[in-house]
């Protein structure tokens, strides 16, 4: 369950409000539904200076595939979601267009001259696939602060401290000591050994910080000679190296530098500087202290537990009973190729002339009722348009077809597809 945004009648944000004070809203002609995603209603009889208003503030948790989101009110979750991105579907696309454009040259010219390598890109530029996280994350900001009076945000910014810590890659620099350092260099390892065990693989298990060269043989505790282990691995290596026990392979693992970790960083010093630009205040802190902060307040794991738990400014009591996220996805705002290829890339299918079809496009999320057949019944879905009339919509996990006449829109596209939380009844599915 989260909470329904509130509008006042000059379209002001105010505190959001419960689901149930909302219905009650709604049924006494109160107030009336003005978006959907997110859910916001604006009152017909109320003004800002009528009303109570409180401080929010966004809490975001960047991830390379999914990003979580939550709206905080005092020592209250009022709101949150995971923000599911498209960055590999967009590598995918430049990387066809490269191997199209590649082969129609190749097809069209005999010989073309090498040209000047002399474009140049602006500062803070962010490959296409890492820019569009940026993106998605800034608009759902934008939304959040037109529908919510939001007074700070929060990001996580780095997954760990790597200038405060002593491992093979940075080295000369002393161990953070305090409170959070256990944490820093755990969620560390956790990213370099992918949450399991570097001996058997093993996930979903207590896992423990175990040294390559164990210390009563001259082991050191930089993060280079680290590594995680279940407790029964842990113990049967007892004082063995890692290349004794049999896995040699796990020193120099453990020697690489964690790229992908870096990448992910570099995205969100993009977005730092895109959150500081809205003008409000941006508190900033690292993974180490999410999970602390996280484990203090013993909620579990999850993206958008993670986004609440972000930052400094976490309490020392934080309600998050009953709230379901929302899920969204990014889906883009289709192609602008002219024709579609086949697998050696000749023209195949031309791209349709008419965008709409009875008042509807592709990406629009529909409310279907149909009254007979195989899918009687009332559905929500995200819609494929056809020219035929036939809509293409997703009805029990499944890919369905469904005339335009039985179809109402419910929301026009806007790039993304939804999924509500399991209390409401509803799922927004994507047809592929």
């Amino acid at each position: 369950m989260c909470y329904v945004f509130v509008l006042d009648r000059d379209r002001t944000p105010l505190d959001p409000c419960h689901p149930a004070r909302a219905r009650e809203l709604l049924r006494d002609g109160r107030a009336a539904v003005l978006r959907r995603f997110p859910f916001t209603i604006i009152l017909h009889d109320r003004t800002r200076a009528e009303s109570v208003v409180h401080e929010h503030r966004l809490k975001i948790d960047p991830g390379s595939k999914t990003t979580g989101l939550a709206l905080v009110a005092g020592a209250r979750v009022l709101w949150a979601a995971e923000l599911t991105h498209r960055g590999q579907r967009i590598t995918a696309a430049l990387l066809s267009r490269h191997a199209i454009r590649r082969g129609r040259r190749q097809r069209k010219t005999r010989y073309r001259q090498a040209r000047f390598l002399n474009r140049t890109r602006p500062a803070g530029w962010l490959p296409p696939s890492l820019q569009s996280r940026v993106g998605n994350i800034m608009t759902w900001v934008e939304r959040l602060a037109r529908s919510c009076p939001l007074s700070a945000l929060s990001q996580e910014l780095v997954r760990f401290a790597m200038h405060q810590m002593q491992h093979a890659e940075i080295s000369g620099v002393a161990y953070q000591h305090g409170e959070l350092a256990g944490y820093e260099v755990r969620e560390y390892l956790l990213e370099k050994w992918h949450r399991a065990c570097a001996y058997c693989d093993a996930k979903d298990v207590p896992l423990e910080v175990e040294h390559i060269l164990p210390k009563v043989r001259g082991g050191s505790n930089r993060v280079s000679n680290l590594t995680l282990a279940c407790v029964p691995c842990n113990q049967k290596k007892g004082a063995q190296t890692a290349a004794e026990f049999g896995f040699p392979q796990v020193q120099a693992q453990a020697r690489m530098p964690l790229k992908d970790a870096a990448a992910v960083n570099t995205t969100r010093w993009g977005l730092s500087q895109a959150l500081q630009a809205t003008g409000l205040p941006v508190e900033t802190g690292t993974g180490g202290r999410t999970t602390y902060n996280r484990s203090r307040l013993g909620i579990a794991k999850s993206h958008w537990g993670d986004a609440s738990c972000v930052g400094a400014s976490t309490p020392d009591t934080l309600r998050v009973t009953g709230i379901q996220p929302v899920g969204i996805r990014a889906m883009g705002h289709g192609t602008r190729h002219m024709c579609r290829v086949g697998a050696h890339g000749f023209p195949q299918v031309h791209r349709a002339r008419q965008k709409h079809y009875g008042g509807m496009q592709t990406g629009d999320i529909v409310k279907a009722v149909v009254p007979t057949g195989k899918y009687a019944g009332t559905w929500t879905s995200r819609v494929v348009v056809k020219a035929r009339g036939w809509f293409a919509l997703v009805i029990h996990g499944k890919k369905a077809s469904v005339h335009q006449k039985h179809c109402t829109r419910l929301w026009a596209a806007d790039g993304y597809t939804y999924t509500l939380p399991a209390a409401a009844g509803t799922t927004v599915s994507s047809p592929r």
